[in-house]
């Protein structure tokens, strides 16, 4: 099979060929069809603090996947030949990670284990079955796992890209009163036609909202710092984004105003269930742009030069 090798910070993807994965017990070997790009990648080949999260040297990047199962290995009972599958790419106790502590999904076939997969819906596409195993399912858990939105929840979500459409999507399936803001006209733009309660050029002026719940997407720092003066007393912040890996947090407004802060990374098998179920809805259309998977390394270029709107996705013929 063919797979981008990631060697190293400041060290391009190189496509290479190796042996196919086999079955192992508990195990299956997906043929993929579709893997999403993600920004977390762009941020591996260029800072050396993400190098830790690649322990084991060299590895076939690709976090977020989906395919048909054409191997199953001794013990799987949940999951048959031929199934279309998304797979969690974490597993949330050990942190073993596709793409990351092994080979992942921008290759041709990926061996990962069966209690991470979950069965993609017919009407769904392997793109969006892709898309939704990062974007779509670190969303869902920011939103209702860790966030505890519900119906009627007043939620402010900062950063209408890749993982805020899907956000903002399936909170408005949930039943909530979405508010949205981000520094991109056009993205403001796409927030209004998705179907924003109201849309802001700031985040600071989202405060008039009182937000129960606002979801940094961005993660730039001062967006967290922001979120924090904008929330309504006793509300919460939860923070997704990685745009800066530190912030200054302003811990007055903190106390006096009771507010939880929050992290939520990645998402859970129970989480991707819940992106699937949104779909099967038939009222989610998140914006994917598709590129070949010869073009992996293009499209992280891509991306590093903020250069997609939407999500990106390899498709593999």
């Amino acid at each position: 099979m063919r797979g981008w090798l990631f060697s190293g910070t400041n060290k391009p993807l190189k496509l290479i060929e190796k042996e196919d994965p086999k079955a192992i017990p508990g195990q299956v070997v997906i043929d993929v069809k579709a893997a999403g790009l993600c920004h977390s990648d762009v941020a591996a080949l260029q800072d050396p603090g993400w190098m830790p999260l690649f322990p084991n040297g060299p590895v076939i990047m690709g976090h977020e996947f989906a395919g048909v199962v054409i191997e199953v290995g001794e013990g799987v009972e949940n999951i048959k030949v031929g199934d279309r599958v998304g797979a969690n790419p974490m597993n949330r106790e050990t942190k073993v990670t596709a793409g990351y502590t092994y080979d992942g999904g921008y290759a041709e076939k990926v061996r990962v284990p069966a209690d991470q997969c979950v069965i993609i819906p017919e009407s769904v596409t392997f793109a969006e079955g892709a898309a939704s195993t990062d974007a779509g399912i670190t969303a869902y858990r920011a939103l209702f796992s860790i966030g505890q939105a519900k119906e009627g929840t007043k939620l402010g979500i900062i950063g209408i890209g890749g993982l805020g459409q899907f956000a903002l999507q399936m909170a408005q399936i949930k039943g909530c009163e979405v508010y949205a803001t981000d520094v991109s006209p056009e993205a403001r733009k796409l927030a209004e036609e998705l179907g924003a309660h109201k849309v802001y050029d700031s985040i600071l002026d989202m405060k008039e909202a009182e937000c129960d719940v606002i979801v940094d997407f961005a993660g730039f720092g001062q967006t967290t710092s922001d979120a924090l003066e904008a929330v309504r007393r006793e509300g919460t912040v939860v923070i997704v984004g990685m745009g800066k890996l530190e912030s200054n947090i302003n811990t007055y407004l903190m106390i006096t105003k009771e507010i939880k802060l929050l992290g939520s990374n990645g998402g859970s098998v129970e989480d991707l269930q819940g992106v699937y179920d949104c779909f099967a809805t038939g009222k989610m259309n998140p914006t994917l742009v598709t590129i070949p998977f010869e073009e992996v390394d293009k499209g992280l270029e891509k991306l590093k030069n903020h250069e997609v709107k939407g999500r990106l996705v390899a498709i593999f013929e």
